[in-house]
């Protein structure tokens, strides 16, 4: 690609000036590829020569086949990258400031009720096969969903989750958050005891080499993907005969279950590793929507 080395330096610089994990520096070269490689095929294979006109061009090609949110996603990575180049003398202006975000309809995280939540761990927790090897896989994938439901950590907080990362003694995670950030959630008993039986009975049946650090192993016995995981929760929640839901929907269950069961806001900020408070308050607004539905189901006079 013509703008190969301007973009290995762009996402050189992101690395060690913002300390992003390689999934996020993965995402920022997929989108600003997907721009460059655009420009690039419609002749604009210059950075100097690169003006606005073109790059609304681009998001107006690109808006046809992606959604608002992607979009958002995109634009920020192709102003991020402008700007840069201009920075470093690449180009003379910066094409890209005057472009805008694509506004993203403020919706509320969908969230099982608390009544279906128990149902999936309970359902997920009474699965054990009679071979040993799906056995294992069983407590695998209960350990899994017990973990994420009860810290609410990101499914790719979960797969980089070594041995080591557990306290028992204290019920506690080491979780390595966005930006390479460790903070340290709280687990509760049945995370507990699905997790030592993984650990027990389970792991010692996957894992492929004794080496292996990692908390939750695919059935190679290697780390776990993220998309595997995606595909337990997705498969979990359809044979529990709950809504269909990901890894990153249990995340907002467990914020919304905390904060109705009385969790300070500041207290499941940290939980959740949110940078910004106000990040953490769109579960308030969740558990108003579910206080209104409940007041007009139940209440008389509603």
């Amino acid at each position: 690609m013509a703008f190969d080395t301007a973009l290995d330096g762009f996402l050189a610089y992101l690395k060690a000036n913002r300390g992003l994990s390689a999934n996020t520096l993965k995402a920022y070269r997929s989108d600003l590829a997907e721009c460059l490689n655009w420009l690039a095929a419609r002749a604009c294979d210059e950075l100097p020569g690169i003006t606005t006109d073109d790059l609304r061009e681009w998001m107006a090609d690109a808006s046809r086949t992606h959604a608002r949110s992607s979009m958002a996603r995109k634009v920020v990575a192709v102003r991020g990258f402008f700007a840069w180049a201009h920075e470093r003398g690449l180009m003379p202006a910066d094409p890209a400031a005057v472009l805008l975000t694509p506004k993203i309809p403020n919706t509320l995280p969908a969230v099982l009720t608390e009544a279906q939540a128990e149902r999936l761990m309970d359902d997920t927790d009474a699965r054990r096969d009679d071979d040993p090897e799906k056995e294992a896989i069983d407590l695998r994938d209960a350990a899994i969903m017990e973990t994420l439901y009860a810290t609410g950590i990101r499914v790719a907080e979960l797969v980089g989750l070594d041995v080591g990362d557990i306290d028992f003694s204290h019920r506690t995670l080491k979780v390595t958050g966005k930006g390479n950030k460790q903070r340290v959630v709280p687990f509760g008993a049945p995370a507990a005891a699905v997790l030592t039986a993984w650990l027990e009975r389970g792991r010692p049946r996957v894992i492929a080499a004794d080496g292996e650090r990692a908390l939750f192993l695919g059935v190679r016995g290697r780390r776990i993907d993220q998309r595997v995981v995606r595909g337990v929760v997705h498969r979990l929640a359809r044979e529990a005969g709950v809504p269909d839901i990901s890894p990153h929907a249990l995340r907002h269950s467990a914020a919304t279950h905390l904060l109705d069961g009385g969790a300070d806001l500041r207290e499941v900020q940290e939980m959740l590793g949110h940078s910004s408070l106000k990040t953490t308050q769109r579960y308030t607004h969740v558990s108003i929507e579910q206080l209104k539905s409940r007041y007009a189901q139940a209440f008389p006079r509603a």
